[in-house]
């Protein structure tokens, strides 16, 4: 630069328009010197960038298969969520972990936020902790580097985009989005933590990855069936059903959430409202589009709907909906099955029965009897954890997209749970009322009086939800889940559960109301509550409030369930009648057997007891549920001693196998100091009436020592046992040191110490 301006003032001075032309070109010059000196060619150079990203996608890959994808007749990355995957980034120079930093950006949705979680930023960690956005690096060579990224169980579903950024004290560089690298984010009923977790393999074999179902139809005296293909792998289904989702207009914020997701699909499905998938046609004529019956799967009506751009295929009956719905939904990850109801009611009026209105001559009053019922209606049920319900009510799911009424203003219905249905708890949501009357209204008739008033004059109980059928895990059989939707009919806890659901119906007088309600019922336990390997007791609490003798017959049932409120099994039913003096509270021991528990708990061992029953001389109705947990033993640690110390060291004899140790340690010292070894004991009693295989303790504290597994085999029934471990204090305060046990037949025990370390 000081060599142009040197020329410029030995010049004669030339004309203003050649001094630019010529300052232009002398800069030019200098510049591309500057450019192309090695000095700045040595600080491009160290500039971390992008040059390559291999996600391993390939069908019969690790990622696709363990992610339970292989399936899909798709090239594209699809996996699921609360997973770990594996991928690979080629870099412009090796990485360097003290200098370098990088991060996954994953973008989904319109406008991607942060705050929606809708752009993920997802950091390099050292040590991966579960159920977060984290990546870690787990294989170098040379420029290339090999992540393992792991993802929450409630991350939202749908396509991201993918870009990586990476920083470097020479700057900031963000790689170039490349389509064929976009990531397919799906439900997965594989992990525990997933809101749509389905334990059974079997059960995730038929309702999540079979592509081809049967579906029922005709009468109860004559049901048939007709196979229906799913085909929720083919290729272009998933890229429909996530434009089903788009079009939809919903946030992406909310699709990972399965409640909102089913509700969204229910409602697109059918083309009322939104342009969904399918018109509906019950006319007969079917001119201008294709008879519902002549349909044999779902592949051909998703394929049409996406090529046209959005506009509905004709023509759907409820099979063709209900068949769609399982395809969108097993798809996306939601475990679901097709299902059909006959005999099934559609109630008009929120009245939770099926009215027949009659004249004086008892002729049919056409223009009143908007009700009806159906000689079959095919809706789904989806399996799913619901947070946003009392405890127990998770599970099965009735999902319907038929276009019959609304809700909140829409075409669908649900997701309703079975369990809030069969105890006629219809004022849970979503669209409990209508599912709980097509499958268990009464047949109610009633005839106009002089003066234009209507009386009840017949009632047929048990017409209406008959032989509900569904496809049986792992065979072509037919299976009848009718137990699911209801209690046996005309039983007592049937008919509790009818009238329950008909007080908060349009026709709240339909059934004669109590004469009096002066018992109640509630449960209680004493001190801390059952523990586990004990018989199980509570208390049943019945308080007569009146002057008269009340005579209750009650019925229980205990259920195994989830910590996500999802029913297992159910493990216990009895039924007792009880007689209430006046004016007393009456307890009534309640206690289950330890055998009829042991092999049904799962990893919080909670549990459900529902109680319903009737007060026979005023019928009123009792009903309460009881959530409850079987506690388990605490893990007892405290600085350790010479004698428990001489004990361990008889342990490291006993099981050399094991790797440990086989020299003897020094004595544990009286106080912790930093820099100094010293002992603790871990004491621990087994419960259980049976051995304990395989048990490994975990032991770790921040500030004491790192995360440590000790192997230790396993625990006879009723054994105590005692371990010692040393380690050496790393930062002085007051320091907590947690240990856990795990091991297949007893959960949940852990323990913790506040250990003073001194500097």
């Amino acid at each position: 630069m000081r060599g142009t301006r040197t020329r410029t003032t030995k010049s004669p001075k030339p004309v203003g328009v050649n001094l630019k032309v010529i300052r232009t070109h002398r800069l030019g010059k200098s510049l591309s010197h500057f450019f192309n000196s090695p000095s700045l060619l040595s600080v491009t150079e160290l500039l971390l960038k992008v040059q390559s990203i291999d996600l391993m996608k390939s069908r019969s890959g690790q990622n696709r298969t363990e992610h339970h994808t292989d399936l899909y007749q798709s090239d594209n990355f699809i996996i699921r969520r609360g997973q770990n995957f594996q991928m690979w980034i080629t870099l412009s120079r090796p990485f360097d972990p003290h200098t370098d930093t990088l991060h996954l950006h994953l973008k989904t949705g319109p406008v991607p936020l942060v705050a929606k979680g809708t752009h993920v930023i997802v950091p390099l960690v050292e040590d991966m902790e579960d159920n977060r956005w984290e990546a870690v690096v787990v294989e170098k060579e040379d420029k290339r580097i090999k992540l393992s990224v792991n993802s929450p169980a409630t991350a939202i579903i749908g396509r991201y985009q993918l870009t990586v950024e990476t920083t470097s004290a020479n700057g900031q560089a963000v790689s170039t989005h490349d389509p064929a690298n976009d990531i397919y984010m799906l439900f997965n009923p594989w992990s525990e933590d997933d809101s749509v977790f389905l334990d059974a393999e079997k059960e995730r074999q038929e309702y999540v990855l079979n592509d081809v179902g049967r579906i029922y139809y005709g009468t109860e005296e004559q049901i048939g069936a007709r196979t229906w293909n799913y085909g929720q792998f083919d290729s272009g289904i998933l890229t429909t059903c996530l434009y089903i989702l788009e079009k939809s207009k919903t946030l992406n914020s909310g699709w990972g959430d399965p409640v909102n997701v089913v509700r969204i699909v229910s409602a697109m499905v059918n083309s009322p409202d939104d342009l969904g998938v399918l018109a509906g046609n019950w006319s007969g004529n079917y001119s201008g589009g294709t008879s519902p019956t002549v349909w044999s799967g779902s592949v051909e009506i998703l394929k049409q709907y996406y090529a046209n751009k959005g506009s509905p295929v004709n023509y759907g009956q409820c099979w063709v909906f209900a068949g769609v719905t399982t395809t969108v939904m097993r798809c996306l990850g939601i475990p679901t099955r097709t299902v059909t109801n006959f005999s099934s009611a559609h109630d008009t009026d929120v009245s939770l029965t099926t009215d027949v209105y009659l004249d004086e001559k008892l002729e049919p009053l056409e223009n009143m009897n908007a009700d009806s019922i159906w000689n079959f209606h095919v809706w789904n049920d989806c399996w799913m954890a619901r947070p946003d319900l009392p405890p127990g009510n998770g599970g099965w799911q009735a999902v319907d997209s038929t276009p019959q009424e609304t809700s909140n203003g829409i075409y669908r219905c649900g997701p309703a749970s079975l369990t809030a249905i069969r105890n006629g708890q219809v004022y849970l949501k979503y669209d409990c009322p209508f599912v709980f009357a097509e499958v268990n209204s009464d047949k109610i008739y009633w005839q106009r009086n002089s003066d234009g008033t209507y009386s009840k004059i017949f009632s047929e109980k048990n017409v209406v939800g008959r032989s509900i059928s569904t496809k049986a895990v792992g065979s072509d059989e037919r299976s009848d889940i009718t137990h699911m939707y209801k209690h046996p009919e005309g039983s007592e806890e049937e008919r509790i559960a009818v009238e329950t659901a008909c007080r908060y119906g349009s026709k709240a007088d339909t059934y004669a109301s109590p004469t009096a309600e002066d018992v109640s019922i509630k449960v209680a336990m004493e001190g801390e509550g059952p523990k586990m390997g004990s018989d199980a007791e509570l208390l049943i609490k019945l308080n007569n409030s009146s002057s008269e003798t009340r005579t209750v017959t009650l019925h229980s049932q205990l259920a195994v369930m989830y910590y996500t409120g999802v029913n297992k099994a159910t493990v216990q039913k009895d039924k007792v009648e009880v007689e209430l003096p006046p004016n007393e509270e009456t307890t009534l021991e309640w206690s289950m057997i330890y055998n009829a528990y042991k092999d049904q708990l799962v990893d919080q061992a909670a549990l459900m007891l529902t109680l319903s029953g009737r007060v026979k001389e005023t019928q009123q109705v009792l009903a309460t549920q009881f959530s409850f947990r079987l506690r388990t033993p605490d893990l007892i640690i405290k600085v350790g001693n010479v004698t428990h110390l001489q004990h361990y060291c008889a342990m490291i004899c006993f099981w050399p196998d094991l790797g440990l140790p086989s020299v003897l340690l020094p004595q544990p010292i009286e106080k912790a100091v930093v820099g100094k070894k010293m002992a603790v004991e871990i004491s621990f009693t087994n419960p259980l009436p049976q051995v304990l295989k395989a048990v490994v303790f975990n032991v770790e504290g921040i500030g004491l020592l790192p995360a440590r597994k000790i192997l230790h085999g396993d625990i006879a029934s009723q054994a105590s046992i005692t371990l010692t471990e040393h380690f050496t204090p790393t930062l002085a305060g007051t320091r907590k040191l947690v240990a856990s046990l795990d091991c297949r037949q007893l959960t949940q025990v852990h323990g913790v110490s506040n250990i003073t370390v001194e500097a």
